[in-house]
C-alpha cells in the first residue's frame, strides 16, 4: 500500500503521481495499491475511521526510527485492513532544498513500515538531481533514485 505525500514543501508538480508512475513503471512483480486505491476503499467504510494524509509521521523527520507504535501503528492497521496490505509506503516528506548559488534538489524523505508489526523496514532520505525550482525534472529524479532503491531493497 502506497499513501500519499504526508508534507510538501515548496515542491512543484505532484509528487504522488510522480510517485505512483515511478513505482508502477519499474516493477510488474509487486502489486501497489496506490493512495486513489485506498482513498476509494476508505469511501465505501464509513465505519472505519481512518485518514490517509496528515498522518502523524513527525518522528522520522527527527530520529531513527525502528518500529512505530500508537496513533501511526492504529491508523495504519485500520487502513491496511480495507485492501489487505501487508507492508505501508510512507513518502514522509519533499521538499526543495538549495544552497546558494547552487539548482535545488528534491529530497524525499520515504518509509517501508510492515503492518503486523509496526517494524521499520527500510527508510531513505535521498536528493534527487539539482535542475531550476520550477523544473519537473528535479521531482522525477528524486522519485526515481527512490524507486530503485526501495526495490533493490525489496529484491524485486
Amino acid at each position: 500500500m502506497v499513501l500519499p505525500v504526508q508534507q510538501v514543501l515548496g515542491v512543484m508538480g505532484d509528487p504522488n503521481a510522480e510517485i505512483a508512475f515511478g513505482l508502477g513503471e519499474r516493477n510488474a512483480e509487486i502489486t501497489w495499491i496506490l493512495p486513489s486505491e485506498v482513498e476509494e476503499a476508505l469511501r465505501r467504510s464509513p465505519g472505519i475511521r481512518a485518514d490517509t494524509r496528515r498522518l502523524p509521521v513527525g518522528q522520522f523527520l527527527s530520529a531513527e526510527v525502528q518500529r512505530i507504535g500508537d496513533p501511526l501503528y492504529g491508523e495504519l492497521r485500520r487502513l491496511s485492513s480495507l485492501v489487505e496490505a501487508e507492508a505501508v509506503l510512507i513518502p514522509v516528506q519533499a521538499s526543495l532544498e538549495s544552497e546558494p548559488g547552487l539548482d535545488p534538489t528534491v529530497r524525499l524523505w520515504t518509509a517501508l513500515i510492515e503492518v503486523r508489526t509496526g517494524r521499520v523496514l527500510w527508510f531513505s532520505i535521498l536528493d534527487g538531481q539539482a535542475f531550476p525550482a520550477n523544473d519537473p525534472r528535479g521531482l522525477a529524479s528524486a522519485v526515481d533514485l527512490m524507486a530503485r532503491s526501495l526495490l533493490w531493497y525489496a529484491g524485486a
